[in-house]
């Protein structure tokens, strides 16, 4: 279903916009387009004191060394933010061990203590990190807008996938200009 509303209580959640991501090859746009997209509905998000979450993924399973750019120990910069999402002290930052931003941070009480009833996605990798955030935001039962123009996936059938078949489930899709405008 298109997006249709936004909550008055809702914040945007960023997955993964981190140099060590977004240096890979991602599909069916460049991760400089998701990271420019995302810049914008943060810029947007903040203008509006709505809350902006800003996710990383810090390392896989504990015991586990393989990292998802595939090989051993990342770069020391492997996890930081991506300058363009121009971080301010009011945005929220989660660390995250596993795929989805809920499972084993703080990200929901977070989120709860604001009165946040609506979460709009964004990031890479769509069928990953994405998917698993919007998974569990469903279960957790926040309303789930994913800004499907604002995401690219390491490959474009699993990209596919999760937009055609398994986010329509679990809430709407629009672009990043649907959610710009009905941010007003």
């Amino acid at each position: 279903m298109s997006v249709t509303i936004l909550d008055p209580q809702t914040a945007l959640v960023l997955i993964d916009l981190q140099k060590g991501i977004t240096g890979l090859p991602v599909v069916p746009v460049p991760a400089a387009d998701v990271v420019g997209r995302a810049a914008r509905l943060a810029a947007a998000f903040r203008a509006r004191d709505l809350p902006v979450v800003l996710v990383n993924v810090t390392g896989g399973a504990p015991g586990r060394t393989e990292f998802p750019s595939g090989g051993g120990t990342p770069p020391a910069d492997w996890a930081e933010l991506v300058p363009e999402l121009d971080r301010q002290p009011g945005d929220l930052t989660v660390s995250k061990q596993r795929w989805g931003a809920f499972h084993g941070t703080g990200l929901d009480r977070e989120l709860r203590d604001r009165g946040v009833t609506q979460i709009v996605l964004a990031g890479i990798a769509t069928s990953i990190g994405v998917e698993s955030t919007a998974r569990a935001a469903h279960e957790h039962g926040y309303h789930v807008t994913l800004v499907t123009d604002a995401m690219a996936d390491l490959d474009e059938a699993a990209h596919r996938n999760s937009l055609e078949k398994v986010f329509p489930r679990l809430g709407e899709t629009g672009t990043t200009e649907a959610v710009l405008t009905l941010l007003g």
